[in-house]
């Protein structure tokens, strides 16, 4: 994908990252507790270094709407998680969640500006009668649910009434197709070669029903960031070192549907 729109990265910083991952590994494992702790300090300053290169490169990613901005993404909030955890390592508790909750305003930010150039002008378009049976308004309204939750298919649906129509008064899709982000499509890329008479719309149609499963990858990768910050929240208030908490293991009770379940309850309520 690099290559394939122009794209460099230093690769020196791809290395950087590399070994923060090998220092943070390094740190989970050791024997020693003196050389985890080195490891885990070294993994840190790294993660650091690494959280401000890729924040840079995820935002001109995105300010140039481009169809990497993802995985870019992607690579910062494994190094926002990556550093939390070696923070945890050290039983540093207050550091890691205040680290979780710096990323999380970092990456759901972007996450959100992606997620609206991707939606496009015209958000009905996902809704065009060729999608039927892989996308439909249920998965448009969780998207637009994650943006703000007070919405449902309801409102949703409101919302894109006049945008069909809009679709309806342009059988073509002109403007629509015209005004399409190079995230979703990019002629400079995505159509070299072709002759000026071939018909792009059914390959930027194509792309649709994937550029959806982006944005439901990337909402789903923020949950998951976010629920690690209310484990991180339960481990703290509940007064047990993380490497107890790693020890907890689930019951020998039979689970429903074979499930591997493991209930904690506290003395007292969970602030979280």
């Amino acid at each position: 994908m690099l290559n394939n729109i122009n794209r460099k990265i230093d690769l020196s910083f791809y290395a950087n990252f590399r070994a923060a991952i090998e220092l943070a590994n390094n740190a989970f494992t050791m024997s020693k507790t003196d050389n985890r702790r080195n490891s885990a300090l070294q993994a840190i300053n790294r993660f650091l270094e690494a959280e401000h290169i890729y924040a840079e490169y995820t935002d001109i990613e995105i300010e140039q709407k481009s169809q990497i901005a993802d995985k870019y993404l992607l690579t910062l909030s494994l190094a926002y998680l990556a550093e939390a955890r070696c923070y945890l390592e050290l039983e540093e508790h207050e550091t890691a969640l205040r680290r979780f909750q710096e990323g999380a305003i970092v990456i759901r930010s972007r996450i959100q500006k992606y997620i609206k150039i991707l939606l496009t002008f015209n958000p009905a378009a996902y809704l065009q009668p060729q999608f039927r049976g892989q996308i439909d308004l249920r998965r448009l309204t969780r998207i637009y649910q994650w943006l703000d939750p007070t919405l449902d298919e309801n409102a949703v649906f409101d919302r894109q009434r006049m945008n069909l129509f809009m679709l309806a008064q342009d059988p073509n899709n002109a403007k629509w197709v015209e005004s399409i982000p190079a995230a979703i499509w990019d002629s400079k890329v995505d159509w070299v070669g072709k002759a000026i008479w071939d018909d792009p719309k059914p390959q930027i149609y194509a792309r649709l029903p994937k550029i959806l499963e982006v944005m439901e990858s990337m909402i789903e990768t923020n949950r998951r960031f976010e629920s690690y910050q209310t484990e991180l929240q339960a481990i703290s208030q509940l007064g047990i070192s993380f490497h107890d908490w790693l020890k907890l293991t689930p019951s020998t009770e039979i689970k429903p549907d074979g499930a591997e379940l493991m209930y904690i309850i506290p003395s007292k309520p969970l602030e979280l």
